[in-house]
């Protein structure tokens, strides 16, 4: 099969982000909310005292306090308790702004958490999203943070605690996201790698990813590492331990406008770290990857999988996949994910030096979804 260069796509922002006049406020993710609910509602079940405000900390370490919404113990002694936290998502255009997060708690007979989701939260009915199917769609890193929140306040080895978090009117709130196509029903997702609501998708955001490349530039840098977010943001650093920390940028959806940039600052080297679904998008040649202007071509990552050497059920599976995700988690389970992750990390390659020009070297790497390993690349970091 010959592969045919995709046309190169940068597609303007959403209407709602483009006119931005002042600095942007970052928020607190639906799963820090639910984390500062749960530990409230667990505090107020063992000291019998509604809160009014709570401590949780963040993965990163930082210690940050919410303010209680509502309050409510019953039960003498208690037997339940119930705590509500607000979502404040900043500047972020996220349509869980100002959602109810709330954490409904009791007491079992068995040491540990038991995690569950209620109404508004919703149920994952298809594979590739890394959470089970028929679970709630309750993410790694809150999942962990909600367990690490109630262990301050009651030793989970010793007595047992079940906590459901729901969210009033989420199922009306995950109609305006893409939750319904990735299998989510009933609900929206409690999501959240860092805790922090960070506008990615806004005009601001932009300007703040070429601002960090110029002050690169200034300081005599020649090689920018863009990355995604912050779990690949950490895999890169130990990738590349030698580069100062102004080196790595956090690009969100703008690589385009990052190398854009860079060309301009004259830079002589460009890394790309990203994880399948972002890769996939610039493969297929968009530079700007929000999800309301790109989805993940499924059919690019089923030609991917057809010169790596899959068998045709394979291709079909891959491309009828639910998510980029999905598609690595059918590479991985066929003994094929390196192949063809190096395949589609060669594709994003192609396409970033036909964007960037020729005096600019390009490498990529794609990191598995925890951020811990790299699993592909282009070629600077063979397998």
């Amino acid at each position: 099969m010959t592969y045919a260069e995709p046309p190169l796509r940068e597609p303007d922002l959403p209407r709602t982000a483009k006119v931005r006049p002042t600095a942007l406020r970052t928020g607190w993710t639906t799963g820090a909310c639910a984390t500062a609910a749960a530990k409230a509602a667990v505090t107020a079940l063992v000291t019998g005292t509604t809160q009014q405000e709570v401590e949780i900390g963040l993965p990163a370490g930082r210690r940050v306090r919410f303010p209680v919404e509502r309050c409510e113990v019953t039960g003498t002694p208690p037997a339940r308790a119930e705590a509500v936290v607000v979502k404040d998502a900043g500047d972020d255009p996220d349509v869980t702004h100002g959602a109810e997060l709330t954490a409904t708690v009791d007491w079992t007979d068995v040491p540990g958490l038991r995690l569950a989701g209620g109404a508004g939260v919703g149920m994952v009915t298809k594979p590739g999203l890394g959470l089970t199917v028929g679970g709630p769609a309750i993410n790694d890193t809150p999942r962990r943070m909600i367990d690490e929140a109630v262990a301050e306040v009651v030793d989970l080895t010793e007595v047992g605690v079940r906590v459901v978090i729901s969210v009033p009117r989420g199922e009306i709130m995950a109609r305006k996201t893409t939750n319904r196509r990735l299998g989510i029903l009933g609900g929206i997702s409690i999501l959240g790698t860092t805790g922090i609501v960070r506008p990615f998708s806004t005009a601001s955001w932009r300007a703040s990813v070429v601002q960090a490349v110029h002050v690169m530039a200034a300081q005599g840098e020649r090689t920018v590492v863009l990355c995604t977010g912050g779990r690949t943001e950490r895999a890169a650093r130990a990738l590349l331990p030698d580069l100062p920390e102004v080196c790595f940028v956090e690009v969100g959806d703008f690589t385009g406008a990052a190398v854009t940039a860079a060309v301009g600052d004259g830079m002589t080297g460009v890394v790309f770290v990203g994880m399948a679904g972002k890769l996939a998008k610039l493969a297929a040649g968009v530079l700007m990857t929000h999800y309301t202007r790109s989805m993940v071509d499924l059919s690019l990552l089923g030609a991917v999988t057809a010169e790596a050497g899959g068998d045709p059920a394979l291709v079909d599976a891959v491309t009828e996949a639910n998510t980029g995700r999905h598609a690595y988690e059918l590479w991985e389970a066929a003994g094929l994910l390196g192949p063809a992750g190096d395949l589609l990390c060669q594709r994003v390659r192609q396409v970033l030096r036909r964007f960037a020009g020729p005096t600019v070297t390009v490498d990529v790497a794609m990191v598995d979804f925890a951020g811990a390993h790299v699993v592909a690349s282009s070629g600077r970091w063979p397998r």
